[in-house]
């Protein structure tokens, strides 16, 4: 590997301090940091990381978002597998571990703790407490992922506490997951050894979890968006906050990732040490992560960017080795294998009829920009003996198959989706991933199913002859085509349904997230509705 020598604005984030340097690095580490005389342009600091991600979402294998994310100046992410697990099982981590691998990037994988996230649904596969304490035996697994099953911990549950303690038996963090916990019970929780939560959506919720010693994941996604709500904690508890997407989708990933939270941070009067304390350090300290922080004897894990405003990564180095320049990708594109779980078959549309009812319906209200919902009730359409869905009220109807085999569809009401016309659907329907798919009518519902049923999975848009499809062949979630191709066929997607007059930033993104039982309120899962509060099938 070869030796080379940076001129620039050095940034020492822990000092408080930037000065004119030079950063001598040799065999993939810095050796030598030293202070020069004269005025230097740009600005070199340790790379970004996110801190809590779910790579699946962006529809890429790992080799594919390594790829697209250094054009950013990320280097490192703290990733949670369970999508694939859900689908996959253990075989999915480890396909996950292995091709993320074989690229120049710090991908720092979690053992995921809820596969399958509830008992209220079917998943393809199960991570007992034994398998997770194999996983976290692992040099490659660094962390137990999010601990969505709270009401697990606080009842004492024996197979979430034996997961959590294997954890803690070989020193490795717990991640959290407890939207809306707050008080005595919040405390509980944390006090199980839980470190951090990304799902905190008011400002109050933070601060009450801050103070039972919690670090604070600031999210901003494709769908969950609480950066406005939480980035004021950036004043007080810098040095709990850190920056992360969760779930960001391959058209957003093009646009911009931790660097644009960056930019939204200091361009908000927030002080810029602060900031890159959440963005690039704070991550790789909690999780003790093999990342660079731009000291000697480091990885050289760094950026050359233009401006400590808008955070343009100039070069991206991971390792010593240059993986960006100027917006492109010095990552080449690797071969991969196609794995899934996908057992199906094609379903009709007299599938998806519900008889006529005098009763009003209990309606998923969805809201945009965060992953709650409403509990709703409106009063019913009725054509030709059947409840139907009618766009004039926002009153459309959702639906969840089964992938993993046959069974009958489970069907609901949702409203604020917005369709005027036809129907989509999806396979990335967290956490189990069976397909859901939301419709104005049931003849496009089931042909949008179909479409993806057809490829084994994918995103799907059906309004009468016209079909659109992006097939997602790896585990019905992912595919290993080209990064940016991927990003312009979804944003394709992304603009047809919006032009079905749906009015979501993120159309695909929040249904996805409609079958997540964990989040209230109200979810449909391939088992039927679910009340989020009180945690049962209604």
């Amino acid at each position: 590997m070869s030796t080379f020598t940076i001129r620039a604005n050095v940034v020492d984030i822990l000092a408080r301090r930037i000065f004119p340097g030079e950063v001598a690095v040799s065999n993939g580490r810095i050796f030598s940091v030293r202070e020069v005389p004269g005025p230097a342009k740009r600005y070199l600091l340790p790379g970004f990381v996110d801190a809590h991600v779910h790579v699946e979402s962006s529809l890429l294998i790992p080799s594919e978002f390594a790829r697209l994310a250094v054009v950013h100046g990320t280097v490192a992410t703290v990733s949670d597998p369970h999508e694939i697990a859900n689908v996959l099982g253990v075989a999915g981590v480890e396909y996950m571990i292995d091709n993320g691998a074989q690229v120049p990037f710090r991908f720092f994988f979690g053992a995921p703790s809820c596969v399958p996230a509830t008992v209220y649904e079917t998943a393809g596969a199960r991570i007992d407490a034994a398998a997770i304490g194999q996983l976290l035996e692992r040099s490659d697994v660094g962390y137990l992922a999010e601990v969505m099953d709270f009401p697990g911990v606080l009842n004492g549950d024996h197979e979430v506490m034996a997961k959590i303690a294997h954890a803690h038996r070989l020193g490795k963090p717990v991640d959290g997951h407890a939207p809306g916990l707050r008080g005595d019970l919040a405390g509980k929780y944390i006090a199980s050894g839980i470190s951090t939560d990304h799902e905190c959506f008011t400002r109050e919720e933070a601060l009450d979890k801050l103070a039972h010693g919690m670090r604070i994941l600031v999210r901003e996604g494709s769908a969950a968006r609480n950066f406005d709500a939480l980035i004021g904690l950036m004043h007080d508890h810098a040095d709990h906050l850190m920056f992360c997407t969760d779930d960001m989708h391959p058209d957003s990933l093009v646009i911009g990732h931790i660097d644009r939270l960056c930019a939204r941070a200091v361009s908000l009067g927030h002080d810029v040490f602060n900031v890159l304390r959440a963005a690039c350090i704070n991550p790789v300290e909690h999780y003790r992560m093999p990342v660079g922080q731009l000291r000697e004897g480091d990885p050289a894990d760094m950026i050359l960017v233009e401006d400590l405003r808008d955070f343009k990564a100039h070069r991206t180095w991971v390792g010593g080795e240059l993986v960006a320049e100027d917006g492109r990708s010095l990552i080449p594109r690797i071969r991969a294998s196609q794995p899934n779980n996908f057992k199906c078959t094609p379903k009709r549309p007299e599938d998806f009829r519900i008889p006529s009812s005098a009763e009003d319906l209990l309606v998923i209200g969805v809201l945009d920009g965060q992953l709650i919902t409403r509990k709703l009730w409106m009063p019913p359409t009725i054509h030709d003996g059947s409840c139907v869905a009618d766009p004039t009220k926002d009153l459309l109807k959702i639906a969840v198959v089964n992938r993993y085999h046959d069974a009958p569809p489970s069907i609901a009401w949702i409203t604020n989706f917005g369709l005027k016309h036809g129907a989509i659907a999806s396979s990335v329907a967290h956490d189990s991933h069976n397909i859901v798919a939301v419709g104005t009518n049931d003849q496009d519902l089931c042909a949008a199913i179909n479409s993806v049923i057809a490829h084994r999975g994918g995103l799907s848009l059906s309004h009468g002859d016209h079909q659109r499809v992006l097939p997602l062949p790896v585990a019905g979630i992912m595919t290993d085509a080209d990064a940016w191709l991927v990003a312009d066929a979804y944003a394709e997607l992304d603009r047809e349904a919006k032009e079905l007059g749906s009015t979501l930033a993120a159309p695909y993104m929040s249904l996805s997230f409609m079958a997540l039982l964990v989040i209230p309120h109200l979810k449909l899962s391939d088992k039927g509705l679910f009340d989020g509060d009180s945690f049962k099938l209604v």
